[in-house]
């Protein structure tokens, strides 16, 4: 890193996070195999992600896109993020360390938030906009959050947690008739030298998105967000400069914040920031802005497939033609809708497994290896394999724990779940998995979403994929539930595309369809029909409370 790139390191600082980082015989093993990864000792991933295209007189190139018309350059998102920093540093008292909570939709001024924030030393906590106060407060709490950025939109809720967290001192507010943040930092003068972090100080606290249980604070460092950069997209992804990113995961979700942050300003690209990005406004949004790589869920893509047929029959298709790129994240991609997907645009869907323990994507295969029902390959920088319950490395096509080892791993916040998650060095991600044949990694469910059933092992996912190829079926959970004789049932929730009938007959067909489509004995003995399922803000089927309903 140049000199000019950032201050010496300021000699007060909040030790909070490094405090509570988990001892070193409980973390993961690092690799840091690739010669990209060998990164200086001081780094603060701003420098390198912002200030070095307009460093390098590349200020000018277009970067962030809203759907309000905004559209940045580098050049100005550096200078928004410098002002910011500077009324987080001189107007708030912030020193590096301290922890920033960003409540917000994805926008250009949240992406300015966040790099203001890393400039000045502070580290990111990234929410989801739907949190309500109980929710905040629990975050607010865990990671003694100090400081507060908020839309204006989204004020009542975080004012009623901030009630009860004598943590959070300051609040400043964006957006609205105020424009408090605004206001202030359009009062500051222009540049700020970033504070000259080290690559393993932490720069964001990420929460897993909470499908099942608490929430747990995930800290990834400086050289964790640049170690993601290194990896996954110029091996898999080969995005371009030109390139305009799109998509609808939300920047506190770590997918989101790789996606359509990180990554395409990695390589000088441009990213829209959708404030809501259903399937119904995505697809619009991808004509308008001719955005060329797209980030989303299956459920997004099965849905969007949908609304393209129908658009295509009424004779106004979209003009998707810009788009080249299709990543998909967050949850199984079943076959079907990879299909579904390939049949209506022409564009094969690079699958993806990654966790915010470990920061994005680990697994993968692009367009040219992309397998029907596979994952795909340990991304180059990162291993992978399979363990038995006794902790040994299982032959290929059995059934056992996804084990992953790479330059990123899990470091909880003051959290004893880490034992459960790093073991022998390994992360063992929750996710049960064989190897095929071919060396692909092939998913088959959360192992707590396993269900034993008179003897068998049913993967829940693999009934959903299924499900999922029968034409009347618009979506589909699959749990097991208690049953006496059984041990545990196998039991569908369907959503039912529009021209079809709830009832017996449906679920008869449903039944014989599954029959018929993979082994009998795992077709779901029970069917109920729902108007929706419930997901995470994320896109995350919430398996856990079908379980509960």
């Amino acid at each position: 890193m140049p000199a000019s790139a950032a201050a010496a390191p300021t000699a007060h600082v909040d030790t909070f996070a490094r405090d509570r980082l988990p001892p070193s015989e409980a973390l993961p093993e690092f690799l840091f195999e690739l010669p990209e990864l060998q990164l200086p000792p001081r780094l603060n991933c701003a420098s390198e992600l912002l200030d070095r295209w307009v460093r390098t007189g590349q200020g000018d190139r277009p970067c962030v896109i809203g759907v309000d018309g905004t559209c940045w350059s580098y050049a100005e998102l550096q200078a928004q993020a410098d002002r910011i920093a500077r009324v987080l540093v001189e107007d708030l008292g912030l020193v590096p360390g301290n922890r920033v909570l960003l409540r917000g939709p994805n926008s250009p001024q949240m992406a300015a938030c966040w790099f203001g924030t890393i400039k000045a030393g502070g580290i990111v906590v990234g929410t989801m906009p739907l949190l309500r106060a109980r929710e905040l407060q629990a975050l607010i709490d865990k990671a003694q959050v100090s400081h507060a950025l908020c839309d204006a939109r989204l004020a009542d809720e975080l004012a009623a947690a901030k009630a009860l967290c004598p943590s959070l001192r300051h609040v400043l507010h964006f957006g609205g008739a105020a424009k408090e943040l605004e206001t202030r930092a359009a009062a500051k003068p222009a540049g700020f030298d970033n504070v000259a972090t080290a690559a393993d100080d932490v720069a964001l606290i990420a929460f897993t998105s909470g499908t099942t249980g608490v929430p747990k604070g995930t800290l990834h460092f400086h050289r964790d967000v640049m170690a993601s950069v290194h990896c996954w997209p110029p091996h898999v992804l080969r995005a371009r400069p030109d390139d305009v990113f799109i998509g609808s995961p939300p920047l506190a979700f770590t997918f989101g914040l790789g996606g359509l942050l990180v990554f395409p300003l990695a390589i000088g690209a441009s990213t829209v920031l959708l404030e809501k990005a259903s399937p119904e406004l995505l697809l619009p949004a991808i004509e308008r802005h001719r955005a060329t790589v797209c980030f989303t869920a299956p459920t997004s893509y099965r849905a969007m497939a949908g609304a393209i047929a129908a658009a295509r029959a009424a004779g106004n298709a979209p003009d998707l033609s810009s788009l080249r790129k299709c990543v998909s994240a967050g949850e199984a991609l079943p076959a079907a809708t990879r299909l579904l997907w390939h049949e209506t645009t022409g564009i094969e869907i690079i699958d993806g497994i990654g966790s915010t323990e470990l920061f994005h994507i680990f697994i993968s295969a692009d367009e040219q290896h992309a397998k029907p029902g596979a994952t795909g390959l340990p991304v180059p920088g990162y291993r992978a394999t399979v363990l038995g319950d006794d902790g040994r490395e299982l032959p290929r096509g059995q059934v056992g724990r996804l084990a992953v080892k790479g330059p990123t791993g899990c470091k909880y916040l003051d959290d004893p779940r880490q034992a459960a998650y790093v073991q022998g060095g390994w992360n063992i991600t929750g996710d049960a998995y064989l190897v095929d044949d071919d060396g692909q990694f092939v998913y088959q469910a959360r192992t707590d979403d396993m269900i034993i059933s008179g003897g068998y092992n049913i993967a829940g996912p693999e009934v959903e994929g299924a499900l999922l190829l029968h034409p009347a079926v618009a979506e589909c959970g699959v749990v097991g539930v208690p049953d006496e004789a059984r041990g545990m049932l196998v039991k569908a929730f369907v959503v039912l595309k529009p021209g079809h009938e709830a009832g017996e007959t449906m679920a008869r067909e449903l039944q014989d369809f599954v029959k018929q489509t993979i082994a009998p004995y795992k077709y779901p003995r029970a069917v109920e029909f729902r108007t929706s399922l419930p997901r995470t803000e994320t896109g995350k089927l919430q398996r856990f409370r079908l379980r509960l309903e």
